[in-house]
């Protein structure tokens, strides 16, 4: 019976906190958001998937909700030797969002933990909705099997565009979705 009180207590104090976590940062968010943290961005692992240091030191691995990313060229750090092989643009977009969030402090709206126990989520940089801008300017794709609205519509409208515009990706002769690639290639995270 305590425990349960001592449960509703501390969610009660988790949705509070939020709520005055967002909306006093002035930033839209999800409403479906789980909880949302600031945090130094410390690497970027490759075109969606990120790593952030909150202000307590907690240390956050990220996977950008909504988009899928070429996959970028993994080697041995003991062999130096190829150990996953990588597809056309996977650098180019690992550099792009590198470029865009490396060293800076972002927002982080959580909206799920996946599998591989990664904080899924929304990136915003001043405002800007990073994943978004990854979709847009043709560094990724919209990760429609997992997309939801309120991001749903505009995502897939964004990717939409980039195709009609051959931005990035969508330039390739012959591009292949990252899913398809993990699938042929039996990768980890090809769900």
């Amino acid at each position: 019976m305590m425990r349960s009180k001592i449960f509703l207590l501390n969610s009660f104090l988790l949705l509070i906190l939020t709520s005055c976590l967002t909306s006093c940062a002035n930033i839209p968010t999800s409403s479906s958001a789980i909880r949302t943290v600031t945090g130094t961005v410390t690497k970027v692992s490759d075109g969606d998937t990120i790593h952030l240091t909150t202000p307590e030191q907690t240390k956050l691995r990220v996977r950008l909700y909504g988009i899928d990313a070429p996959e970028t060229v993994k080697i041995n750090n003991h062999t130096d030797e190829i150990s996953k092989e990588g597809q056309p643009y996977g650098e180019e977009s690992w550099r792009a969002l590198e470029s865009k969030i490396m060293g800076k402090q972002v927002k982080l709206d959580i909206l799920d933990i996946d599998k591989y126990r990664r904080m899924v989520g929304m990136i915003w940089l001043d405002n800007r909705n990073i994943n978004l801008e990854m979709i847009k300017e043709g560094y990724a794709e919209a990760f429609i099997e997992y997309l939801k609205e309120p991001y749903k519509t505009e995502f897939i409208k964004a990717e939409s565009e980039a195709n009609a515009a051959r931005k990035g990706i969508w330039a390739l002769p012959e591009y292949e979705r990252p899913r398809d690639f993990r699938k042929r290639l039996n990768v980890r995270g090809a769900e």
